[in-house]
């Protein structure tokens, strides 16, 4: 693709979550309780860029992440994308998302190009907003 998706955010400058303000959750299956249910939902990261994810400090215990196809929920991922073919698709797509203990909004670190981003993400719920 050559941009990221209607209904997407930039996270830094190679990286693109969902912008919904609720990602719908459902059982998983998972035997880890800190996985008990799941928001399928796509990363878009920029084509020949490398990005790390993480759970926010404090939330490893009730929030896994997963991407690719052989998806196993983590409190980490690495996600490559490759270099694009013949200069075709400058962002690609990777099938996977969150894993909670519970609904909620659960804080991600996302690292690319050396540099760290916190992205809050409503699993379930909607993160609550606050005004300046």
């Amino acid at each position: 693709m050559s941009a990221p998706p209607a209904g997407y955010r930039l996270v830094g400058e190679d990286v693109a979550v969902p912008s919904a303000a609720v990602l719908s959750a459902e059982e998983s299956g998972e035997a880890d309780p800190a996985a008990r249910l799941f928001a399928k939902w796509g990363l878009v990261v920029r084509a020949d860029r490398v990005v790390d994810l993480r759970i926010a400090p404090g939330w490893e215990g009730r929030a896994r992440v997963g991407w690719g196809a052989a998806t196993t929920p983590a409190a980490t991922a690495t996600v490559h994308a490759c270099a694009p073919e013949g200069g075709q698709a400058r962002w690609l797509a990777f099938v996977g998302g969150t894993w909670v203990a519970r609904a909620g909004c659960v804080p991600v670190i996302v690292t690319s190009n050396g540099q760290d981003h916190r992205v809050d993400l409503g699993i379930g719920v909607a993160c609550a907003t606050t005004t300046p």
